[in-house]
């Protein structure tokens, strides 16, 4: 079950979304005392949040997320993936055949290729305003490809607390306005604009015109820069699959 559009104001949307997060947070063996310090937060607020009794803003579920090394599309699958192995620098041979051997890169249910999802299966979270639909089939290792929807008057977070998290961002405005701050820099983008930056750098995301902005958006790198078939991997554990594979050499 994902978190749909009433999650944040029912109380089984709020206790779904606490359930996932204190049980990445256990998995990871980070105390909610740790885990609160790390995001900005009280300890009592994180119990809360745990307990289904309160929702974080979008900036700080952004935070804890990454905290815990989770992402948008592990939340709206109600999947825990496990942290993305270190990349070294070294290069792994593979082939498309050993990729579309692991259930992340299998065909789903009804549809003969890997990878499609129909337009009425999105999974979504809606939180503040901000609605994110995953447009990949499932849980994907290694991008976060989403359709982001701002409502009018809707932000990332505060305007005095910028967020930040591991990656990079990629952002196509398809109708709208929606205003980008990165660092001290800010700009508007209207339709049929692009932009990346670093998500690293403390970056603030708003609508304030009086229409919904909608945009293609695509996040790599927030559990890491690993090789592909190592990332996959590591989604693949999480689930409790077999992830055996046919063993590749390191050049």
């Amino acid at each position: 079950m994902s978190i749909q559009a009433t999650a944040p104001v029912t109380q089984e949307g709020r206790a779904q979304l606490g359930s996932q997060l204190r049980a990445a947070r256990t998995k990871a063996k980070i105390s909610l005392r740790e885990l609160s310090r790390r995001v900005g937060i009280s300890a009592s607020f994180m119990s809360q949040v745990e307990l289904g009794r309160a929702v974080p803003s979008i900036g700080t579920l952004y935070t804890i997320v990454s905290e815990l090394g989770l992402s948008l599309d592990t939340l709206m699958s109600g999947e825990h993936s496990a942290p993305a192995p270190e990349g070294n620098g070294a290069t792994v041979d593979s082939t498309a055949s050993e990729l579309a051997g692991l259930s992340v890169f299998a065909p789903s249910a009804g549809t003969a290729i890997p990878g499609i999802q129909r337009a009425g299966d999105r999974p979504e979270i809606n939180m503040g305003g901000v609605r994110w639909e995953r447009l990949t089939e499932r849980a994907d290792p290694l991008v976060e490809f989403l359709r982001v929807t701002y409502a009018p008057g809707s932000e990332s977070c505060a305007a005095d607390a910028l967020m930040r998290h591991p990656g990079w961002e990629y952002i196509h405005i398809l109708s709208g306005r929606l205003n980008v701050q990165v660092a001290f820099d800010s700009d508007v983008l209207g339709p049929g604009d692009s932009m990346n930056f670093d998500s690293n750098v403390p970056h603030r995301l708003s609508n304030t015109s009086g229409e919904d902005c909608v945009a293609i958006w695509a996040v790599v790198g927030r559990q890491g820069f690993a090789h592909p078939l190592d990332l996959a991997r590591a989604g693949q554990g999480s689930n409790g699959e077999d992830s055996a594979t046919t063993e590749h050499s390191h050049s």
